[in-house]
């Protein structure tokens, strides 16, 4: 039998480095956390400019950008506890009674259904080759296609230059859309990565943070 290989081998990622992903064939990554809004709670007004908004942001990129989005349940528990410490400290009992029902409101709806967290992400690329010459479609969806060593073409610093100003175009274009994009740092990348390639995590809930 064969030796399995390290989880390693597996990842495309050669390393990240002050808030860049570079992966194993030297194209290079940006990511920027996304807000979102919901669009059916807009008014017609307001949806029209949202579009409106969006059009021109892809009608200003000349580069191919990737939308991710990220679910992991969420544990309640907290929230629950959080609720019941209030209800036991408040003085008035119509209060009391309108906490204890929502809390069995959402006991009943927990019962059935997974609460999921959604995080939104925009990846951002740039490579060293054109798209015309990136083997199987866009390049940042594909580490295969060969490219050259960053170190031989320009300074990583050079590289990172050119990226972030693309994520700048991106975060402005996407504002006019009234979202928000923010860069992830290096650790809040390897902790994505850490997410994204350990599947096991994602049946793990994560705690309910009260916003």
């Amino acid at each position: 039998m064969a030796p399995s290989k390290p989880t390693q081998d597996f990842v495309p990622v050669e390393e990240v480095r002050n808030g860049i992903m570079i992966l194993k064939n030297g194209g290079y990554r940006g990511i920027m956390a996304c807000s979102s809004l919901n669009f059916a709670l807009k008014s017609e007004d307001e949806q029209k400019a949202i579009i409106g908004g969006f059009q021109n942001f892809l009608n200003t990129i000349d580069f191919p950008v990737q939308i991710v989005v990220h679910s992991r349940k969420t544990d309640i528990r907290p929230y629950l506890t959080l609720l019941e410490e209030r209800m036991d400290r408040q003085t008035s009992e119509l209060m009391r009674i309108q906490l204890r029902e929502y809390i069995a409101f959402i006991r009943n709806f927990i019962e059935g259904a997974d609460i999921m967290t959604k995080t939104f992400y925009v990846v951002v690329p740039y490579s060293t080759i054109s798209l015309s010459q990136a083997a199987g479609g866009l390049p940042f969806l594909s580490h295969h296609a060969k490219q050259d060593s960053p170190a031989n073409n320009r300074s990583f610093e050079e590289t990172r230059v050119q990226l972030e100003q693309r994520m700048a175009l991106v975060a402005g274009g996407l504002a006019s859309a009234g979202l928000r994009a923010v860069p992830l740092n290096t650790e809040e990348i390897i902790e994505l990565l850490y997410r994204s390639f350990n599947l096991g995590d994602m049946e793990n809930p994560i705690p309910y943070t009260q916003q």
